[in-house]
C-alpha cells in the first residue's frame, strides 16, 4: 500500500508547488501592470520635480527655491579688438565675487518673422514693378524660412537657487537684482523671468513642441581638403 501512496503524495507535492508558482507569476504581472500604470499617471509637475510657480520663484519638491533671469545676446562683429577686450574685462571684474552657484543655459528658438512678411506685403501696394518682383522673391523665401525653422536665435538663461528657508526668497531676489546691475552695466540687457516667463523657459526645454533640433552634423561645418592637401 505504501507504494500507492508515494505517487499520490508526489502528485500533489507537485500540484501545489505548480499553483503557488502559477499564484507567484500572476501577482507579479500585476505589480508590474500596477507600476505602469502608476508611471503613466505621474505628472509632468512630479516628473521634473516642479512643485509650484509663483510670482518669480520655482518651488522645487525637494525643498529648493529658483530664480532665473534672461540674459539677452548682443552682437560684437562691429566692436574692435580692445573694445572686446574691455567688454571680458569688464564683465569678468563684475562677476568674479559671485560666491554663489548659478547655472548657465543656451537654447535655440526659431524666431517670429511674421511682422517682416506682412511689412514687406504692405509694401508691395506703393511699389514700382521692378521693386515688386523683388518684394515678391523676397516674401517667398522668408516664408521657406518661416515654414522650415531654420532661422533661429540662441536665448541665453542664468538660474539660481537656495534651499528653502525663511527669508530664503528675500535673499534670492537681492542676489538676482544685483546679477542683472552687473550684466546691464557692462551693456547686456539683463531680466529677472516672472511666472509666465518660466512655464515658456520649462516648456522651451522639456516640451519637444517647443524646441529646434540643431544639426549635429560636424562634416558639413569643417571645410575638408581635397587632392594634395595645402601647397
Amino acid at each position: 500500500m505504501d507504494h500507492l501512496f508515494v505517487p499520490i503524495i508526489m502528485l500533489t507535492v507537485t500540484l501545489s508547488g505548480g499553483g503557488i508558482l502559477l499564484y507567484l507569476l500572476g501577482r507579479g504581472r500585476k505589480e508590474q501592470a500596477m507600476d505602469r500604470e502608476q508611471a503613466a499617471l505621474m505628472t509632468a509637475q512630479q516628473f521634473i520635480n516642479v512643485k509650484d510657480i509663483r510670482d518669480r520663484f520655482l518651488y522645487t519638491r525637494d525643498g529648493q527655491i529658483f530664480m532665473y533671469l534672461r540674459v539677452y545676446s548682443i552682437s560684437t562683429d562691429l566692436y574692435s579688438d580692445s573694445e572686446k577686450d574691455t567688454l571680458i574685462k569688464t564683465l569678468t571684474a563684475e562677476l568674479s565675487d559671485v560666491q554663489y552657484p548659478f547655472k548657465f543655459m543656451a537654447a535655440s528658438r526659431p524666431i517670429d518673422i511674421s511682422p517682416i512678411i506682412h511689412e514687406m506685403t504692405a509694401m508691395l501696394g506703393e511699389a514700382e514693378e521692378k521693386q515688386k518682383e523683388l518684394l515678391r522673391q523676397e516674401i517667398l523665401q522668408m516664408s521657406g524660412y518661416a515654414l522650415s525653422g531654420d532661422i533661429v536665435e540662441r536665448q541665453f538663461y542664468l538660474s539660481i537657487w537656495e534651499k528653502q528657508e525663511e527669508g530664503s526668497g528675500t535673499e534670492l531676489s537681492k542676489r538676482a537684482a544685483l546679477l542683472c546691475e552687473k550684466f546691464s552695466g557692462c551693456g547686456i540687457p539683463c531680466d529677472i523671468l516672472k511666472e509666465k516667463e518660466i512655464v515658456r523657459l520649462l516648456n522651451l526645454f522639456h516640451n519637444p513642441s517647443y524646441t529646434h533640433l540643431e544639426d549635429t552634423e560636424y562634416a558639413a561645418a569643417i571645410p575638408l581638403l581635397e587632392g594634395g592637401g595645402m601647397a
